[in-house]
């Protein structure tokens, strides 16, 4: 452990989507078995944080984004401080989190702060911990937030917290659709329990070992709000070479090779009800620079 930094850090938190994801069943523990292929795109919140006397304090520009004791980062900060060896609860430290990735979308973005605060930390504090020791702490707080600390193409299986580095996907221009609500995980997974309670096991083996990009989920939470559906077809209309809801939605993506055509589509798709980002993805290398923490 080296001497702590008493100036304010600044690192950025990028978003993910899921190229395919898999649900192979439940496991004994409760949790779903996964495959499923996290890939890194360049959208990001920006998370600061300043030494100040007084209570751990969490504030957002985004009126949606928690910021009591369930919010991720707060869970981080707490899982970290723990495993520094200290006692009691953090305290002298704000965090402002500057959101641009949505909420409830399926695009990681509470797993990406945590990420994010647990290198923040570890720098701020001066604890040094070896990546590996960050990765354990990472699977402790949710499923995917390890893969944030890598970025990249990447399979994961079980849960979707053991990580297999992949090579990078070819590049490419991503259009994000967000419709004007949420899909919480909680709900997507029962709802694909639900429509899944009457399938044949045998014919469940069989689908869930394609290796096609799909996403298993889409099905479940487009039975209930069909607007992802429709975002989907809009998506391939407008030239998307590859479009599925990412993660347990709500958000939207499709994959253009070229910016013009891109940005076109997102302008296309937007409307009062649906909001669109553009952004590309990124390799590992690239997602590790620039999620690296800054001294301000």
């Amino acid at each position: 452990m080296s001497r702590a930094i008493t100036r304010p850090v600044r690192i950025r938190a990028c978003a993910k989507i899921n190229l395919t994801l898999r649900v192979l069943g439940i496991r004994p523990d409760g949790y779903h078995e996964l495959r499923t292929t996290f890939q890194s795109v360049a959208l990001h919140d920006t998370l600061t944080f300043t030494i100040a006397r007084g209570p751990f304090a969490i504030t957002s520009n985004d009126p949606h984004c928690p910021t009591g004791a369930t919010n991720l980062v707060s869970i981080a900060a707490s899982r970290l401080w723990r495993a520094s060896g200290r006692r009691g609860a953090p305290r002298d430290l704000q965090v402002h989190i500057a959101k641009r990735i949505p909420v409830e979308a399926g695009l990681g973005g509470g797993s990406s702060d945590a990420a994010a605060a647990l290198r923040a930390l570890d720098l701020l504090w001066g604890l040094k911990m070896s990546a590996r020791q960050l990765e354990d702490i990472a699977r402790i707080i949710g499923a995917d937030v390890a893969f944030f600390l890598e970025g990249g193409s990447v399979l994961g299986v079980e849960r979707g917290d053991l990580l297999f580095p992949l090579q990078d996907a070819p590049p490419a221009w991503v259009v994000l659709a967000r419709p004007d609500f949420g899909v919480s995980t909680k709900d997507a997974y029962a709802w694909w329990d639900e429509a899944n309670r009457l399938r044949p096991p045998a014919i469940a083996r069989t689908v869930t070992r394609s290796n096609e990009w799909v996403n298993d989920l889409q099905g479940a939470v487009a039975a209930r709000h069909r607007t992802i559906a429709k975002l989907v077809r809009e998506l391939e209309r407008c030239g998307s070479r590859y479009a599925a809801m990412s993660g347990s939605g709500s958000a939207v993506f499709g994959l253009f090779d070229e910016r013009a055509a891109a940005f076109d589509a997102a302008l296309a798709i937007s409307g009062p009800r649906v909001t669109t980002w553009t952004t590309r993805t990124t390799g590992r290398r690239e997602h590790v620079r620039v999620t690296a923490p800054i001294l301000t």
